[in-house]
């Protein structure tokens, strides 16, 4: 048992690696949007575009990547996955020699695919490698502090690397942020390929399946969870997203593109903070009580974004360039802001929460449930879409009435659709 755990930490490392990459692409969507906008003059709208296309590759790719995980194992679906992301993080870097849209809505779709596949792989591949039980936990956990830690870097580079341009910013102006990318990448998948990876879940052929005529859509908390997810995503990726426009367009923040990144990037840093506080107390507080605490003050801070002034201004610890590497220091910015960046001590633990409530009670219709999870995730880019529609018509802080909306809905989902009123099917 020993040995094989010493001959794990090569996978385990790069399994950590790729947690940390789900999150280093899928987050460089939003403030992509900014550089596009910029560079081919189009709204708030279609600057999310390319956030939208990333989400949308998991509505197709959720169950999919589910089944195919079942049947070729961990160790091939994590190497399509890879190349895949590769693909698609190349195709992005093509669409800015080439100067086109398009391409580069196309590189985002294709590595949504990436994304949605490596999610479905990277949680069950830690677990069993670190042997199930408290330490394959652990080893998610560990997962999910770099996973953190990577969306905290994506906006603070990206925002750094616009900060340094003077005029029209275009998408060659953020390749090495897409260098990065691809040599995690290439990194990953070299190592994979040549380690074995133990494979416990594989269908075998010919396996039979005992069918029921009930599926996990047979139980209402778990229908109005998966919309929770949706939700949930949708909030997590709007309020930093199009708080970057808001920061750096001219009639509202007109702040900087590396000052707005540093502020954008403080929201996934205490995204970072509120799962270690959310680890730390998650054996004494309940999932319900964790969501309907984090629901309610993300209401409460978006509100208070919404009514406040953006003439008011506030400074805040954010991170930023020094002569000596990157630092923390002051920032003054509207104080909306303020508010929207501590809406990231909240989503921080609200995927746990919905998923356990949304699965409790589900038995055997645990692991479909989690594939229909990973389709819902699509509200990722549903939810910011709708945002930046609002905030070309009505403003900015308008457009934050969307997530107020969606947190609301968690919070009900949170008192009152989480309960299982479907007791009497048999989940065994």
């Amino acid at each position: 048992m020993n040995s094989s755990k010493k001959g794990n930490v090569l996978p385990i490392v790069m399994m950590i690696l790729l947690f940390g990459m789900i999150s280093f692409v899928t987050n460089l969507a939003a403030p992509m949007g900014v550089v596009v906008k910029s560079q081919f003059q189009t709204s708030n709208l279609l600057g999310m575009l390319g956030n939208f296309a990333n989400f949308l590759a998991y509505l197709f790719m959720g169950i999919p990547a589910g089944k195919l995980l079942e049947k070729i194992g961990y160790k091939k679906t994590a190497l399509i996955g890879i190349v895949v992301g590769f693909v698609g993080v190349g195709i992005q870097y093509t669409s800015g020699l080439a100067s086109s849209f398009f391409v580069y809505l196309l590189g985002a779709f294709v590595a949504g695919f990436s994304m949605c596949i490596l999610n479905v792989v990277v949680n069950p591949m830690l677990n069993t490698l670190g042997g199930g039980g408290k330490k394959g936990n652990q080893l998610i956990q560990v997962g999910a502090t770099f996973n953190s830690f990577m969306g905290t870097s994506v906006p603070l580079l990206v925002g750094v690397l616009v900060g340094e341009v003077t005029k029209n910013t275009a998408i060659k102006d953020v390749n090495p942020v897409m260098f990065i990318a691809l040599g995690i990448f290439a990194l990953v998948g070299l190592v994979l390929y040549f380690v074995d990876i133990p494979e416990p879940h594989m269908n075998v052929a010919g396996e039979a399946k005992e069918k029921s005529s009930h599926s996990a859509w047979s139980f209402r908390h778990f229908i109005l969870g998966a919309i929770g997810i949706g939700v949930y995503v949708g909030v997590e990726v709007g309020v930093p997203g199009t708080m970057f426009f808001f920061l750096t367009d001219a009639n509202a923040g007109a702040l900087d593109g590396g000052t707005a990144g540093t502020v954008v990037a403080t929201y996934w840093l205490l995204m970072l903070v509120g799962r270690f506080v959310g680890a730390s107390i998650g054996g004494k507080v309940s999932s319900k009580t964790m969501l309907i605490v984090a629901s309610a003050v993300g209401m409460v801070l978006a509100f208070m974004a919404i009514i406040s002034p953006i003439t008011s201004t506030v400074a805040i610890p954010v991170f930023q360039r020094s002569t000596t590497g990157i630092a923390f220091g002051l920032a003054n910015v509207p104080i909306n802001a303020m508010y929207l960046v501590l809406i990231g001590l909240c989503t921080s633990v609200m995927w746990g929460g919905i998923f356990n409530l949304a699965v409790e009670g589900l038995g055997r219709f645990t692991a479909s449930a989690s594939g229909i999870f990973m389709t819902m995730v699509v509200g990722g880019g549903i939810l910011p879409l709708i945002q930046n529609g609002v905030a070309d018509n009505l403003g900015f802080m308008t457009s934050y009435w969307v997530p107020f909306l969606g947190l609301a809905y968690l919070l009900y989902y949170s008192l009152i659709g989480s309960k299982n009123v479907n007791t009497d099917i048999p989940v065994e």
